[in-house]
């Protein structure tokens, strides 16, 4: 089945002025960034039809001439095929929002060919800037990517699910088209411990975590905070006994997590990171090369930090490079114990994020075995 990306233009392809957001004089044309690489990458290496589609208000009365509109617009289809970018069907609805008119945005009355069952809208993409951009998405059955940093503006409509991706970034557009998603969960039950671990990759750092013990839960929110990763860890551990299970088995499920995100490990950059910490200097090298191995140089002299016992942190660090099939090198200098572990966390969650880094241009295993 055919698949297609429903792109936006205004917001999108070209940046809509500001003020009257009418893109009528040649004074006005800005492409937006990075739109030209990746676009033509997305059209040479994927098997997406493009469909443009956009609201044009009022296009063909006095506040909208014709003769205004059309030079520009086609300046841009130029431009765009200039580079291997060429639309397959371009759809523009000319109603002002007042008119309600079933053929605007997010309406889908010029979008009948692609509801006939002959494409595979399951797997298509509304591509542009506005909600009415993702609310158009879940009308017709496909997956919305949000060219904005956040997706704030979906909540009052409540279109968060139907938007997979937000970001201002074409490049990261082009990577997740290209390359998919980097999400995984693991469930972990034993008699002692009942976890699950979810993570995306390619997050902006969003966490929900509860462990039971209110450290550790602090800990393992700068794994995703400063690892850009999306991270929900939620365990039901027997603190009754003590807390080695708990954190032993998090460690795991969290390891086994992002194993299964990294996938192939095609493009990724593998390996990565220092940070200071107040008086602390912190140190954590990583290898996803697929053999764990642990260098652990790092000194506690109190018994706990909060409700963690410091004895369990090698452990954890451990158990984590087991699950995960990494090789990590931590090493800790400094006097206050709660800022070199949280310094350690904060650099392993630098490391991650280098080290998990793809480049879809050279889209290869980081590894002259041709596997890792």
């Amino acid at each position: 089945m055919k698949k297609a990306l429903f792109i936006d233009r205004d917001g999108t392809l070209v940046v809509e002025p500001p003020v009257d957001y009418q893109l009528d004089s040649f004074e006005k044309l800005e492409f937006c960034p990075k739109v030209f690489r990746n676009l033509s990458f997305i059209r040479s290496k994927l098997d997406y039809e493009f469909v443009m589609v956009t609201n044009q208000d009022g296009l063909g009365t006095d506040s909208f001439p014709e003769d205004t509109f059309w030079p520009v617009h086609n300046l841009v289809l130029k431009t765009l095929e200039g580079e291997g970018i060429t639309f397959d069907d371009i759809l523009i609805d000319r109603s002002f929002p007042e008119d309600n008119a079933p053929t605007r945005k997010p309406r889908t009355g010029m979008m009948g060919k692609y509801m006939t069952g002959d494409y595979d809208l399951a797997n298509s993409f509304v591509i542009g800037d506005r909600a009415t951009d993702v609310e158009l998405a879940k009308k017709l059955g496909c997956k919305a990517i949000l060219l904005q940093d956040d997706k704030e503006v979906l909540k009052e409509k409540n279109l968060e699910a139907y938007c997979v991706l937000a970001t201002t970034d074409w490049d990261r557009i082009a990577e997740f088209l290209f390359a998919g998603e980097r999400i995984a969960e693991v469930r972990r039950t034993t008699k002692e411990t009942d976890i699950f671990v979810r993570l995306n990759l390619d997050g902006s750092g969003r966490c929900d975590i509860s462990t039971g013990l209110g450290f550790f839960d602090h800990m393992l929110e700068q794994i995703g905070k400063h690892g850009g990763i999306d991270l929900t860890v939620c365990v039901k551990g027997d603190l009754e006994v003590d807390e080695h299970h708990t954190i032993e088995d998090t460690a795991i499920a969290l390891g086994e997590c992002i194993y299964q995100a990294l996938g192939s490990k095609r493009g990724i950059e593998r390996y990565g990171y220092c940070l200071p910490m107040d008086d602390c200097l912190c140190q954590v090298a990583l290898d996803f090369g697929g053999r764990a191995w642990l260098v652990w140089d790092a000194e506690f002299h109190r018994e706990k930090i909060g409700e963690m016992p410091t004895e369990m942190f090698l452990h954890f660090f451990k158990s984590l490079s087991d699950a995960a099939r990494m090789n990590l090198n931590i090493k800790a200098e400094g006097n206050n114990e709660h800022h070199k572990i949280e310094g350690i966390f904060k650099a392993l969650a630098r490391a991650i994020k280098m080290a998990v880094r793809r480049d879809i241009y050279h889209f290869e295993v980081p590894s002259s075995k041709g596997c890792i």
